[in-house]
Formats: structure tokens, sequence, C-alpha cells
């Protein structure tokens, strides 16, 4: 096999749709946006983890809330279950087809800015709109959204982003995605619209989240089982005109993740990132010369002069690669202000911070990199070798995370001799969200091939570099084990989790009042149960059991 072939697909026949209900999609929104290729509708049947079962029978484009209300009018009345997709980056199975008679509503093409409003500070976006397009939307105003994205955001789409949730930029200050939210616009299956919040004179001008019950935040993190995200409203904030960085390295993970739950509880930090010795090896391997100057020249442009930005790039290039010990954990923590004081008083709390623990200051080199070039090209979906990857995470709280990591940590060191014996290499990347969680996010390459929604996202040059290393069923099923024993470990400590997708348990963590109302509202939004069949945990079809309260 050459390293440019792919190694076979997943042969599943395509259903074909039924000629009533194509020719009723491309009325609405025309021919060249309905597709049945092939190649597309495979592509958009399989995510970052998963190949698909079952194949998408049709996908369909809209451009506005209009046309995607009646879009999932028709599939709605003609039976057939409807996936919404964003840019494809989950790895929670949230938006592949279950059954051979499935819509994809690729919401790629309702990626607009629609309003900026400085006066109000808030901005309404498309649910296509990626979180790069949005800040570039926002740069001229001096604003931003208080979350600002992903590190997956020249990709990620909004909509798939409040699905899923999202952490990184602006979490350790403000939370997840969903924390910056104002409103919503929701489509439901007979292609009416749910609008949340207070929305000003003309209803149609969101200014404020609550207007009696929060409903915004129902379906926020829902995996996209509760309805179809159309248009959302972001409150602003002025782009902070100061920031500053500092890296540590820590000897032992389980003391690393102390210290940074200590720094989160100071609030010091707008985005924290730690990575184990297992990442790092792998970043080292996968950067490459061009790609270091590539860096260089974005951390000078984001500098606010020359002389600081070459000085900056002067001290990435001078402290090269080797200024991480092997295997010690870094640290990376950014801050920002108003004012210079300010960030330099967080800074110096967060030096104080990983003293008492042990840390050791290092070059910030990373740090300063991850805010030059916030959104990069997702090339790390892959190992540097074209090995498959994947995460698992949880989001533990301040008090417990420290030993979750250490059961984790101890499992895989339990399984290292059949883990090499496979090709298996695992890693742990960390991060904060407000003043109340940390994200452990254990992360798996093994040796089996990319697929194509790897082609379409990795940079095509980079993609060259890389082999074709076909399947390997054996390792991937260790992968699979593995993933679930992560799983039950967070459980063990009552942790969250984004993109639950059909991935984490949901269900059976919800006491019987709770599922009472979450049906309720599944009922109303989509009685058929055509959203995303199987999504948190919902019956696959029509909703039964729970919900035939309704019928006593």
């Amino acid at each position: 096999m050459s390293d440019s072939q792919t190694f076979e697909q997943n042969p599943t026949r395509i259903a074909p749709c039924p000629a009533d209900l194509r020719a009723a999609l491309e009325a609405i929104v025309g021919p060249d946006n309905v597709s049945a290729d092939d190649a597309r509708l495979r592509l958009f049947s399989e995510d970052v983890w998963t190949r698909a079962d079952h194949v998408a029978m049709l996908a369909v484009a809209p451009a506005t809330t209009a046309e995607l209300a009646a879009v999932v009018k028709a599939a709605n009345e003609a039976g057939v279950a409807i996936a919404p997709r964003g840019a494809g980056m989950s790895y929670t199975e949230s938006y592949l087809p279950v059954t051979d008679d499935t819509v994809t509503i690729d919401t790629t093409r309702m990626n607009q800015v629609l309003k900026v409003s400085p006066e109000d500070m808030t901005v309404t976006v498309q649910c296509g709109c990626t979180w790069l397009a949005l800040n570039e939307a926002l740069k001229p105003h001096g604003l931003r959204t208080p979350f600002w994205g992903p590190m997956s955001g020249i990709y990620s789409t909004i909509g798939g982003g409040l699905s899923q949730l999202n952490a990184m930029f602006g979490a350790g200050h403000y939370g997840t995605s969903s924390e910056s939210v104002i409103a919503v616009t929701m489509v439901l299956a007979d292609g009416r619209m749910l609008r949340t919040g207070a929305r000003g004179p003309d209803g149609d001008t969101p200014h404020y989240r609550h207007f009696g019950p929060d409903l915004a935040g129902l379906f926020c993190g829902d995996s996209g089982t509760l309805g179809l995200k159309a248009e959302v409203t972001f409150r602003l904030i002025r782009t902070p005109q100061f920031e500053d960085s500092v890296s540590f390295s820590f000897p032992d993970g389980e003391v690393m993740v102390k210290a940074l739950a200590e720094m989160t509880r100071a609030g010091i930090a707008s985005e924290t990132c730690g990575f184990d010795p297992g990442l790092t090896k792998v970043r080292m391997r996968r950067m490459s010369l061009a790609s270091d100057m590539k860096t260089l020249g974005k951390v000078v442009a984001k500098e606010k002069s020359l002389g600081k930005g070459l000085l900056a790039a002067a001290r990435i290039a001078m402290g090269g690669r080797d200024f991480i010990p092997e295997d010690d954990y870094p640290l990376h923590i950014t801050a920002e202000g108003r004012c210079k004081e300010s960030v330099a008083a967080d800074l110096a709390t967060a030096r104080e911070i990983a003293k008492r623990f042990g840390g050791t200051e290092i070059e910030n080199s990373i740090a300063k990199v991850i805010r030059a070039m916030p959104f990069p090209a997702p090339n790390s979906i892959l190992g540097p070798e074209g090995e498959s990857w994947v995460p698992v995470h949880g989001q533990a709280s301040l008090s417990t995370a420290p030993a979750m990591f250490a059961e984790i940590r101890a499992y895989f060191d339990s399984m290292k001799a059949r883990f090499d014996a496979l090709g298996i290499h695992n890693g742990f990347l960390f991060s904060s969200l407000s003043t109340n969680a940390i994200v452990i996010e254990p992360v798996f390459f093994w040796p089996e091939g990319y697929r194509p929604v790897h082609a379409s996202m990795v940079e095509p040059d980079h993609l060259k570099r890389l082999k074709q290393l076909g399947a390997a069923p054996e390792a991937t099923a260790m992968v699979t084990e593995a993933r679930e024993q992560v799983k039950a470990i967070c459980k063990k400590y009552g942790a969250a989790h984004f993109q639950i997708g059909r991935a984490y348990p949901y269900r059976e963590t919800r006491d019987p009042a709770f599922l009472d109302v979450l049906d309720a509202v599944k009922t109303v939004m989509d009685p058929k149960g055509l959203f995303n069949p199987g999504g948190l945990g919902f019956p696959q079809g029509k909703i039964a059991a729970r919900q035939g309260a309704a019928a006593r």
C-alpha cells in the first residue's frame, strides 16, 4: 500500500432518498446545495474517532434561518432522521447517522456574522460561523466575546461549539462557550422557531440572557438532540489591552494539577494549558523548521512593536526545543487585563503558587505561540507519523482533579506493556474553567491510518509528509477499551463531560425528576425523536417509555 492511498472504506450501501423529499429540499435551498455524492456523504458520516455503520442518504446546506426551518420541517414530515453537522471535528459520534434514512444538515453555508452592536455590546452570528471568522469580524471594533474560541477555531463552528461545548481561550476567566451566550434561535422539528432572552423593542435585538427562566441553557451541550441552532447572540467585552504569560515545569503530574487548581481558585489566568511528557514528545516530533519559522513570524506580528516582537521571537528561537526537562509536566499561564500592573500582579501570583508546589519557571515560548497562533490548522488530529488520534476527557472539581489524574495515570502505567506492543502512545492535556473545574484530557495515538475526515482538515502539504498506516484493528480495540476505563474513572469522581454525543453516560446519571423535565422538552422540540437519534442516551426512533406519561 502506498503512502498516498487510504485503506478500504466502509462498504455500507447508501440508501436512495425518496424523490419527493429530494425535490422538496432542492426547492428550498437550490439543487446545488443538495448533495447525494457518495464521497461527500461518507465524509459527513464519520468523525475523528468513528467510521460510519450507516451513511446519510442526502446532505442539505441551507443558508438562512428560514431555509433551515423549512428543511427541518420537510425532513420531519417525511419521517427521516436529521443529523446537524458543523465542522465535523467531534470524536463522540454526535452527528453520525444511526439509520440509513438520515439527512445531514451541513451548516457551513450559515456562516455570517449578522450584527455587531458596540452600543449594546452584543454580536449575533449564524450557527455555521467559525470562531476564527467571528474574531476577525470583531477585531476592527476592538471587541471580542469573553470566551473567544477553542484551538480548533479555524474550522470549529459556533453551533457545533454550543452543542458540544468548548474550552480554551478566555475560559480561565469566563468559563465555556455557553457562558458567553445571551440568546439562541432554535428550530423545532415542525419548523417553528424558539427565541430565548430579552430581545429589545423589535423582538429581534437580543441584549440580555434572562427574561424569566433561562431557556438558552437548555440547548447548550445538548449534542444537537433538542433542536437545531440557527442564530446565536453573544455578549462582548473590549479586547484587553495588555497580556503576558509565564510557564513552569513540574517534576510530578499530580503536583502540577494541584498547582493548577490553586491558580484556578485565584482566578489569575485567562487561559491555562498543561501537558504531560508524552504530549511534549509528540509535539517536538511533529514540529519542523518550516513551521518554526512560520511560528516566529506570527509571534513578531502579535507584539505591539517590532522591537518587542523580534525580542520575543529571538527568545523562543534561542530557547529551542529543549527547555522542558524530558520527564516534566509543563504548565503555561496567560494573563490579560486593562493595565500592565494588573497583569504583572496575576503573573506574580502564578509564580508564587508554582514555587510553593515545587515548579520551576521555564521559557514561556509555548504560551506566546499559543496566543500568537490561537487557531492553527488542525494537523494535530494525526500523530507525527500519521497515527490516528483521539481524546477522552472529564471536567473534575478542583478538589478531586489531582486524585482523578493520578488514578488515570496509574491505569496507563499498568497498561504500558500492552500499549507498547500495539504501538499505542498516550498523553495528557490540562486546562481550567473559570474558578470551578479542571479539564483532564488523556489522548491516544495508535498506528491506524487516516481517513477522509482527517484529509479534509489537515493541511495538504503536511498530509503529504505522513504515512498512510492502514488498518490496525487490535490496537483500535485496545484504545476503545482504554477510553472506556478512563470514562469509568471519571464517573467515579463525578466528573462532567463536553461532547457527550453517544460516547459518555448521561441519562443514567440523571435523577427521575430531571429526566421527566428533559423528556418533556424533547417531546415538544422533537416529538418523533428524529434529531440525532440516540444522542444523550435518548432512545432511537420515537420517544417512548418515559414519555408515555403524556398518555397517562
